[in-house]
């Protein structure tokens, strides 16, 4: 088996406070043989110190583009920013979440690189994302959390409370998708004590939401007259909509949210794939809304990267199994092997593998 040297960067993107591997993850790696570099400080956003590392067996690296350079196999948390563009290199594997659909810069970046690309977001068992999952759930719960915030006067909202108060009508919050974003964001509204209801094409997802809250939340075969007839009524607006690693539909227009109830809040889950919105537009955590017509538009594309303390953990609890058969196998093997990890072969040697990125930039 041959050993390789996996390099851990600090990740750049605004505010993004997660880190792709744990000091359990990093001992993984050491443990079969390879041998691992860590960015100096770059567990810090998620509380993890570079002593910690060191314990699990890992070199700190006071420099990136040494990382970058001497690293076989690249783990991130979130596609490369432009400054890491001329990093990448031929014969490299970068295994992280990519969106590619959605960026047509960062695509060709990878693919002039000449880099083996692995995303995340795409790897598939049976039907299911299992590394998008753990960052599904809680993007889903803080959707929410950060609708809820937004919906306060003293932000511009509505002024709404979503579990209202005896005698007062609780808020209204429309779910669009029943996935695990969906479900996620169902829960939290519903344990807030709000009036939900969810909206999905597929009727056996809605069964089980159905189930889930023994029809407490709402839910409604999804068309374009149901879409608008709950999203004018709402308070707040989730977009939970996903397409396998392809760019989200656009399923909310302008002309639709400028019926919507003044200060009114729409959270777009869907923006690392576009945005389920007609105006989404990305946003960061430090300037996360802006107005359209006059509702507010919370379109953070790295959501949970505010509370690395959980998603840090989560994500590497995931990522772990798979970033160990690329590291042990090579990447040929590994996907050769595995079919749900086949599926996460973006780019290689400047050609793209999934069909959905493909389309999305007519490449």
């Amino acid at each position: 088996m041959r050993k390789l040297i996996i390099g851990i960067p600090k990740e750049l993107k605004n505010n993004e406070f997660r880190v792709a591997a744990t000091p359990a993850g990093v001992h993984a790696y050491v443990a079969a043989g390879h041998k691992v570099l860590v960015e100096k400080n770059a567990g810090i956003g998620s509380a993890i110190s570079d002593q910690e590392y060191v314990t699990a067996g890992a070199s700190i690296i006071d420099s990136a583009d040494e990382i970058w350079q001497k690293a076989d196999l690249i783990q991130k948390v979130k596609e490369p920013i432009e400054v890491e563009y001329k990093r990448m290199r031929k014969g490299q594997i970068l295994y992280t979440y990519l969106h590619l659909a959605a960026n047509k810069a960062c695509t060709q970046a990878v693919i002039d690189s000449g880099i083996t690309a692995i995303a995340y977001e795409t790897i598939e068992v049976d039907g299911t994302l299992p590394l998008l999952a753990p960052m599904s759930e809680v993007a889903g719960r803080m959707s929410v959390q950060v609708g809820a915030a937004a919906l306060q006067a003293s932000t511009g909202g509505r002024g709404v409370l979503l579990g209202g108060v005896p005698g007062v009508r609780p808020g209204k919050v429309v779910v669009i998708g029943a996935g695990v974003v969906g479900v996620a964001a169902a829960t939290i509204a519903h344990g807030m004590r709000a009036d939900v209801s969810v909206l999905d094409l597929d009727l056996k997802r809605l069964a089980k939401i159905d189930q889930l809250f023994s029809g407490t939340v709402k839910t409604i075969a999804s068309s374009a007259f149901d879409i608008e007839n709950e999203v004018i009524k709402a308070d707040l607006v989730i977009g939970a909509v996903l397409v396998h690693g392809a760019k989200a539909p656009k399923l909310v227009s302008n002309a639709l949210v400028a019926k919507m109830k003044p200060g009114s809040v729409l959270v777009d889950v869907a923006i690392d794939q576009g945005g389920c919105f007609e105006d989404s537009q990305p946003t960061t955590h430090q300037d996360p809304t802006y107005k359209v017509h006059n509702s507010i538009f919370y379109c953070v594309a790295n959501m949970p990267g505010a509370v690395p303390a959980t998603s840090t953990f989560a994500l590497a609890n995931a990522t772990i199994k798979y970033g160990l058969t690329l590291a042990n196998k090579g990447w040929e093997k590994a996907t050769a092997d595995d079919a749900g990890l086949a599926k996460g072969l973006n780019v290689h040697a400047g050609k793209i593998y999934y069909d959905a990125v493909a389309k999305a930039h007519n490449l």
